[in-house]
């Protein structure tokens, strides 16, 4: 089991780019740590420096408080699992996750022994004589994590692993892919692309952005304390909304100004604005979730909307509408008892007790984490 650690590690390339910038994560041992990002952003190459399968420009790695920037990737003590699941088509299931040990010359009892002991919790047992051409691709996405189980490394390394498989395969595979880790105890660092996989695995999530963590933290801190907008529109599907505005002092209160729209601040919202920030633009971030419908203007947190679309998925109803003060069509997800009219006006309360404050300019959040929090 082991701790890893990453401290100012940096990728520079031979033509001067730099893909990764100074970052700095402590990863504890037994944690399940997810790398998630749009593409290009530098999970997949941070991956392949812990590997040792990118070299290290600037900065430090740590595996279990030892150095190991330039050790051989063979010698770190890890396994990987790569988005294609690379199995010898030749072989059957046995042989190809006993494969690694038979190149270290253990022996065929030995060996199989222990191929049939990690083939039990990834429910593989009864397709052990089979080749991959007789197996689905997430039984097939199985015999790559037992290749890696067998092993018995210090950390898992998995990038993208679930990207071939097709959604509701996914799903199950994301459940198969926790609960291995709960049985392995071992340190789990998992990339993908896909932000509802990142939330409903890991223990910690690393954002990145353009070779950078713009935030190490739980799920429940990404999602209810992005650290920047960048963050909030990230994590959250759909994506979180965005209304322009300005912070402006009134004779009641702090208030945002929205083009015709004036939202009056309680005074418990304005003392956990972080700058000062009066007369400063704005941008007010909402989740689809923090609306309501309304047949009428209920109070000055509610505004008047052109809705596009109208979807209704069983549990949900999911609302798309134009607002002057927005330059992007918007969403709402409401309670599916709603009957909102499409291509009309229609009137939506922002709770905006769950509201964001971002500056418009730098994008940082300007509201107290705590705050949110309650």
């Amino acid at each position: 089991m082991a701790k890893v650690q990453l401290n100012k590690v940096g990728k520079i390339y031979e033509d001067g780019f730099k893909a990764i910038h100074n970052i700095d994560l402590d990863i504890d041992d037994k944690e399940f740590i997810v790398f998630v990002g749009p593409s290009g952003c530098g999970k997949s190459t941070t991956l392949r420096m812990i590997a040792g399968l990118e070299t290290i420009s600037e900065g430090e790695l740590r595996i279990d408080g030892e150095v190991v920037n330039n050790v051989p990737a063979k010698n770190r003590d890890i396994a990987m699992v790569f988005q294609s699941y690379a199995l010898y088509p030749h072989m059957n299931v046995r042989d190809n996750i006993a494969f690694s040990m038979k190149m270290n010359g253990i022996s065929k009892k030995e060996r199989y022994a222990k191929v049939e002991e990690v083939a039990k919790p990834l429910q593989l047992t009864e397709y052990l004589d089979k080749k991959p051409a007789a197996l689905s691709g997430g039984q097939r996405q199985r015999v790559a994590l037992g290749r890696a189980m067998v092993r018995n490394p210090k950390v898992f390394l998995l990038d993208e692993p679930l990207s071939n498989l097709d959604a509701k395969l996914r799903v199950s595979m994301r459940s198969e892919i926790v609960e291995l880790h709960r049985q392995l105890e071992t340190t789990f660092i998992y990339v993908t692309h896909d932000q509802t996989e990142a939330m409903t695995m890991g223990t910690r999530i690393a954002v990145l952005n353009q070779g950078r963590v713009e935030q190490f933290d739980t799920p429940e801190n990404l999602y209810n304390n992005p650290i920047n907008r960048f963050v909030a529109e990230f994590i959250g599907s759909p994506q979180m909304n965005l209304i322009e505005g300005r912070l402006v002092q009134s004779e009641d209160g702090m208030m945002i100004e929205s083009g015709d729209e004036k939202f009056v601040l309680s005074q418990e919202f304005q003392d956990n604005i972080l700058v000062e920030a009066t007369g400063q633009e704005i941008q007010i971030g909402v989740r689809p979730e923090h609306f309501e419908y309304q047949k009428e203007r209920v109070d000055n947190q509610t505004i008047l909307v052109e809705t596009n679309n109208v979807e209704q998925v069983g549990s949900d109803t999911y609302v798309y509408f134009d607002f002057h003060a927005s330059n992007r069509e918007m969403t709402a997800r409401l309670s599916p008892a709603r009957n909102v009219p499409i291509h009309s006006k229609a009137y939506l309360q922002i709770d905006l007790k769950k509201a964001y404050l971002f500056d418009k300019i730098t994008g940082k959040s300007i509201l107290n984490r705590r705050f949110i929090e309650e």
